[in-house]
């Protein structure tokens, strides 16, 4: 799967709330400066072109629609974080962030609650 910028994601960000929405509704919910209309167009291009959009006809114009659910997203790219950066170690991801965040052991127990209460079919 391929990475996204950081304006693809941005605009992916807007796609996954929205779930459906056309060029002006993305424009509307970035943040200030906005950006041009074509240039968020063309960003919704590359991401279509990319796999990542979908659209579908509505009047003289077009409706886009994530192809991707955000929660794939997220996965491949903390899995890639991992990789990269952690030799494939999630033990060493969290111990690493605990150690730069200064994560307290109530809040650590309150992750692990979290994790343990999840049903792994979600």
């Amino acid at each position: 799967m391929k990475q996204l910028t950081k304006a693809e994601e941005e605009v992916m960000q807007i796609l996954w709330i929205l779930e459906k929405a056309n060029v002006a509704a993305i424009i509307e919910k970035l943040e200030e400066p906005k950006p041009a209309y074509n240039t968020v167009s063309t960003i919704v291009r590359i991401l279509e072109s990319k796999g990542f959009v979908g659209h579908e006809k509505e009047g003289k114009g077009y409706l886009y629609y994530p192809l991707l659910r955000k929660s794939e997203y997220s996965n491949q790219s903390i899995t890639k974080l991992v990789n990269n950066y952690f030799q494939g170690s999630f033990k060493s991801m969290v111990s690493f962030f605990m150690k730069k965040n200064d994560i307290s052991m109530e809040e650590l127990e309150d992750i692990l609650k979290e994790v343990n209460d999840k049903d792994p079919e979600k």
